[in-house]
């Protein structure tokens, strides 16, 4: 139960930020329906969603159990917001085209196995000037038990195999939203570093989380000698001063819009009536 609790405290941390940006950007749009896809938590919901103009919200995910958590805690909560559950999966999203103001998806998409085809699918059940917001594990996410494991696993089995999922870089963010048709894209990114009494807790609450290997072809086993050196040398490796060991999240986070005619455009290229020799004349050179 320790465990669990702590590993719910943990992703509520990991979900406060991009639920803040969500926020902030839904006061210059006239939200009313907002699809929250699965994010495994569904705690922040009161948070968010009571602001921002959003009137009627759509809270999905593809495991009924949690959906049925979910039914519990919003017949425990009475904030006058009307909220509907749906078991459904991002990759084959049930929502018809062009009916969501907003689509929040937090922590969630990393696990779909096609993740262009999923961001293209919230684009179309997006209203025109609809806003996208997702927030994915990025790259460098535990870069230090991988360095450990892939390691551990040279010495004691004279090879490796993968033993975390793969993620996503930040260059490829950009790239995903320009393909699903999005506009106006924005990327960015936050690095989160949480101490660990050591490695073999860290693995615990990546368990109670959900986040463990999703790859369906991986080797299921993990040999205890293998397992025990992972967490030698991730200590050696990375231990702190006061004995505990540092694990990093890295948290990419990308916005857009479905296209509209409102939206700022930019212009043709050969299209400009000043050169850069023209401006440095009229500004003047700040070389010394």
């Amino acid at each position: 139960m320790a465990t669990g609790l702590a590993a719910a405290t943990a992703r509520r941390h990991l979900l406060h930020l991009p639920r803040h940006r969500w926020a902030y950007l839904s006061s210059s749009a006239a939200t009313t329906e907002g699809l929250d896809g699965g994010d495994g938590s569904g705690g922040g919901r009161v948070k968010i969603f009571d602001r921002g103009g959003i009137e009627k919200l759509i809270m999905m995910d593809m495991s009924a159990d949690m959906v049925r958590k979910w039914q519990e805690m919003e017949n425990a909560t009475d904030d006058g917001l009307e909220t509907h559950f749906v078991v459904g999966d991002e990759e084959y999203l049930p929502m018809k085209e062009s009916s969501q103001d907003t689509i929040i998806s937090c922590l969630g998409l990393h696990w779909t196995n096609d993740l262009p085809g999923a961001m293209i699918q919230c684009r179309l059940a997006l209203k025109p000037d609809g806003l996208f917001l997702a927030a994915i594990l990025g790259g460098e996410t535990l870069k230090e038990l991988r360095i450990a494991c892939t390691i551990a696993q040279m010495e004691r089995e004279g090879g490796i195999s993968p033993r975390m999922s793969p993620l996503a870089q930040v260059r490829d963010a950009g790239n995903l939203l320009t393909r699903a048709g999005f506009t106006l894209p924005g990327v960015d990114v936050d690095r989160y570093t949480v101490k660990y009494n050591s490695a073999l807790e860290l693995v615990e609450h990546l368990r109670a989380m959900g986040e463990t290997n999703a790859l369906f072809q991986r080797n299921p086993i993990l040999k205890k000698d293998t397992a025990l050196a992972t967490a030698a040398i991730y200590q050696s490796m990375f231990g702190l001063e006061d004995g505990t060991v540092p694990a990093t999240f890295q948290v990419i986070y990308m916005t857009g819009w479905k296209e509209h005619p409102s939206q700022q455009k930019a212009k043709r290229r050969g299209s400009a009536t000043l050169s850069f020799s023209d401006l440095q004349k009229q500004f003047g050179s700040n070389q010394n």
